[in-house]
């Protein structure tokens, strides 16, 4: 069996009923255009206001914000696409895929730096204005891109538009899964020893680590989430063993928890739960134009 046919019985074999198609497509865009809208609030709040871009917290919570954006738009064509074009040319397609994938595998990354910020913060405060720089901050987030970077392998013929069927390549597949596992062990151990260390300290000194506390939670709770991206693969192919006839059921509900329900936290801790942004972020997004 050739290519084509191998990639043409993919595509049938888990193809939903039109109207769970359009049902499906029509939540995945509409969470996505108001995950979208709240975000682009932010980002015009932080560029507005010299407050917060030189701020290192905020500037690790705007780059969050511009990333899930860029990965929200990304799979939600990749999604789109799938149940309309089929098949793509796979330059395109590699562009969308690695993009995304960047873009995704930059998120648990993000976290784990601001929990070490956060951490700086309220447990070595003294040393937190020498340590946390804007010059410092910019740096780490190249780091977070170069981490998370893969070698295209080729551009030519067209492909159903699936990481599989773009780099099926042994070698690539087996350096995913170990920079995976890598990444998994370092993150969870940033965020154990940084969350435990600002829990404790919550407990004992002053209001403003115990408000941490709350904000600490719900960034495990995102970064839980968001770390299954990690273990997709192993995931992915126990939903396929365990539920063979409601796979694409089984992908869907994996895409939401795992790919958009993580990116509609943000807005949350920053955009209503942080007095400053709150500030601001309401006025835009109500469309008033000055604020006093």
């Amino acid at each position: 069996m050739n290519a084509s046919s191998t990639n043409v019985t993919v595509a049938v074999r888990y193809q939903d009923s039109f109207s769970k198609a359009v049902t499906k497509n029509v939540i995945v865009v509409v969470l996505g255009i108001s995950i979208s809208y709240i975000n682009a609030g932010l980002i015009h709040t932080f560029c507005k206001h010299q407050i917060f871009y030189m701020n290192p917290r905020y500037i690790l919570f705007i780059h969050l914000v511009v990333n899930d954006m860029i990965q929200v738009t990304l799979t939600i064509i990749l999604f789109v696409i799938s149940y309309t074009i089929y098949k793509v040319n796979v330059s395109v397609c590699c562009i969308f895929v690695l993009i995304a994938l960047f873009t995704t595998e930059n998120t648990p990354l993000n976290l784990a730096c601001m929990a070490v910020e956060c951490y700086i913060a309220i447990c070595v405060p003294l040393h937190h204005v020498q340590i946390c720089t804007v010059r410092r901050t910019l740096m780490l987030i190249g780091l977070i891109w170069a981490t998370s970077m893969s070698r295209l392998d080729f551009f030519n013929s067209q492909v159903f538009c699936l990481r599989g069927t773009v780099f099926p390549n042994p070698l690539i597949i087996k350096k995913r899964d170990i920079t995976y596992t890598v990444f998994l062990v370092i993150v969870w151990l940033t965020i154990f020893y940084t969350y435990f260390r600002i829990l404790f300290t919550a407990k004992t000194a002053s209001k403003d680590a115990k408000k941490a506390r709350n904000t600490i939670l719900l960034h495990g709770f995102q970064l839980l989430l968001c770390m299954a991206t990690y273990a997709a693969p192993q995931l992915l192919s126990a939903l396929q063993q365990w539920f063979p006839e409601n796979y694409t059921d089984s992908l869907y509900a994996f895409y939401i928890i795992v790919q958009v329900l993580p990116r509609s936290i943000s807005p949350i801790i920053y955009g209503i739960r942080d007095n400053t942004l709150r500030k601001y972020l309401k006025r835009y997004l109500l469309c008033k134009v000055r604020i006093s």
